[in-house]
């Protein structure tokens, strides 16, 4: 044996004691090193989500998180492109409009893992989608909503009429159908994905033609319908704590079973193409309807005895909420 050999011999024992004796040191040099890039701020809805999981994977020591927001579609690509060359493995955040630059990206780089919010298929070797399956809890605040109208007329604004935001807004409807078949519905859309005081305009409009519950796909329209003194319904993230006297209950959106599960499988050795989609259903916890809170004494008995029957009905696999990604309309 050399006597290089020899030297070694301790070097490596007391590489490894420290290891034992360090956690923390083991645990930093096994992060995972993730960035995550978004069109708009932290504070909406559908990034906080993303943003949310991924810290708390942070705060586990699990990965080395990175994010940029408010990025242009123009930059977004160019951005992704200088975290990988960074080092980062795995790639999340949203495709939508930028869908074609970042499917490119992937292919350029087959050994990063790419994670990214689209309604089209992923792709091998390594571009995985995701989506806010959240129709259940959907339906379940649609049919709060149908049971809590007093004029019949519930006001929908939306951001783009993309089937992430129509399969929601239609599973929204026939949940307020089945409690409320009178109810009637005016839909719009706002073209955009942060524009708050747009959306706040387009609730007023609503409500001043009757609308007494407002569906808040967006931001802003809690603000019209607190404004007027009517009530509202959150999507993807609860915004009661903000609202307390105008936000009923929402259909929370979760994004840890889907961040999770990549970030073990890109450690592992394994991650593919594959859809993340179904990990935002109620099942998985990818998603659920938010406690009544303030409402919790508001909110007819008889009609959340309905909405808990739904919810175990949901769960139990005994019924399926219908997925319309078709464009929604406005009653006629």
């Amino acid at each position: 044996m050399s006597t290089l050999s020899l030297r070694r011999r301790p070097l490596l024992a007391l590489a490894a004691a420290l290891a034992l004796s360090s956690p923390g040191l083991a645990l930093a040099q096994a992060r995972l090193k993730v960035a995550a890039v978004y069109t708009v701020p932290f504070e909406q809805q559908w990034a906080g989500r993303i943003h949310e999981a991924l810290k708390a994977s942070e705060s586990r020591g699990e990965i080395e998180y990175k994010a940029t927001e408010n990025v242009s579609n123009a930059d977004y690509e160019r951005v992704v492109r200088e975290y990988i060359a960074a080092g980062n493995q795995l790639i999340v955040g949203e495709a939508f409009g930028v869908e074609a630059a970042l499917r490119k990206v992937a292919k350029d780089f087959p050994k990063v893992s790419f994670l990214m919010g689209s309604s089209g298929k992923p792709v091998a070797p390594n571009f995985s989608v995701f989506d806010n399956y959240i129709q259940e809890p959907a339906y379940l605040t649609g049919m709060i909503a149908g049971g809590m109208t007093k004029t019949n007329k519930i006001g929908m604004v939306g951001g783009f009429p993309i089937p992430e935001v129509n399969r929601l807004m239609h599973a929204f409807m026939a949940g307020a159908k089945e409690t409320n078949p009178k109810a009637e519905f005016t839909v719009t859309f706002i073209n955009s994905w942060f524009d708050p005081p747009k959306a706040k305009e387009a609730a007023f409009a609503m409500i001043d033609k009757g609308a007494d519950i407002m569906y808040a796909e967006r931001f802003g329209v809690s603000d019209a319908a607190r404004e007027r003194k009517v009530l509202a319904i959150g999507n993807v993230a609860n915004t009661q704590p903000d609202y307390p006297d105008t936000v009923i209950a929402s259909a929370l959106w979760r994004m840890y079973p889907s961040i999770d599960r990549a970030v073990k499988l890109v450690k592992d050795g394994k991650f593919t193409a594959e859809d993340y989609g179904p990990y935002s259903m109620m099942k998985h916890k990818g998603s659920e309807l938010s406690p009544l809170g303030t409402f919790e004494k508001k909110v007819p008995a008889d009609l959340m005895a309905k909405v808990k029957a739904k919810e175990a009905a949901i769960l139990a696999g005994k019924y399926t909420v219908k997925v319309d990604d078709t464009q929604p309309k406005s009653s006629k």
